[in-house]
């Protein structure tokens, strides 16, 4: 029996553009354009969520202008603004191997070299250099870098666990 489906955050409407409908779009893809490839998006906001296919956009400048079926002026594309655009996880392409999507690793239970457990991934953090791992057990946080080979030493997304070359006091 197949569970809910799951849903992954792709982007964000951050402001209007023109008089048409167009919106500013921040992209969480690489490239940022690979946002337009993935559908249908799910768009989340306060109000609540819609689905919507058909999105279409440009790069422009440092950004992204898109614009969606049925939104046809400014003040309909402002009252977007702040809304969320998520997609289905199935809609994204599996990752090479040795890659994972960040929504993969969210939730599962993180282990160390000696089995010990250290908690489960909250959420990922990129800093720069490397992603980092947020493991939480109750009220402790740990921050793990997520460097495959160094302190991550095997990722199981079937037994949805993972182990890491970490000190349990650390």
């Amino acid at each position: 029996m197949a569970g809910p489906e799951r849903y992954v955050l792709l982007g964000k409407i951050v402001g209007v553009h023109g008089v048409r409908g167009e919106f500013k779009l921040e992209s969480y893809t690489e490239p940022r354009a690979r946002i337009f490839d993935y559908r249908p998006w799910l768009l989340r906001s306060a109000a609540g969520e819609v689905a919507s296919d058909g999105a279409r956009g440009r790069e422009q400048g440092k950004g992204l202008v898109a614009v969606l079926p049925d939104i046809a002026d400014r003040d309909a594309a402002m009252a977007l603004v702040g809304t969320e655009i998520w997609v289905p996880r199935a809609a994204l392409p599996a990752p090479a191997p040795g890659e994972y999507y960040w929504s993969d690793l969210e939730g599962l239970e993180v282990v160390n070299l000696e089995g010990v457990a250290l908690g489960r991934v909250s959420h990922l953090v990129a800093t720069g250099a490397n992603d980092v791992l947020v493991v939480r057990d109750g009220d402790r946080e740990r921050l793990v870098p997520f460097v495959i080979g160094d302190f991550v030493t095997g990722v199981d997304l079937e037994r949805q666990r993972i182990t890491v070359d970490w000190d349990p006091e650390f």
